[in-house]
């Protein structure tokens, strides 16, 4: 098989990296059209969670492109 145990562990741990990320971009909405909710641009939402994602997404690539002997 061309991936290893390893691998997939790495394909995992990437993919929890990412949902993650995901998670954290979610909420912020309000209740009410006619009222602006600013906790849309919280640090959290703007910084944390991209970052998480594109780190996520290194992870996936280095778990596909890394070659573990077995």
């Amino acid at each position: 098989m061309p991936l290893t145990r390893k691998n997939y562990l790495l394909l995992a741990i990437g993919f929890l990296v990412v949902l993650t990320g995901f998670v954290l971009m979610t909420g912020g909405g309000s209740d009410s059209p006619d009222e602006f909710n600013y906790a849309m641009f919280s640090w959290r939402r703007i910084t944390l969670a991209p970052i998480l994602v594109i780190g996520g997404f290194v992870v996936e690539i280095f778990a596909i492109m890394k070659r573990f002997d077995a």
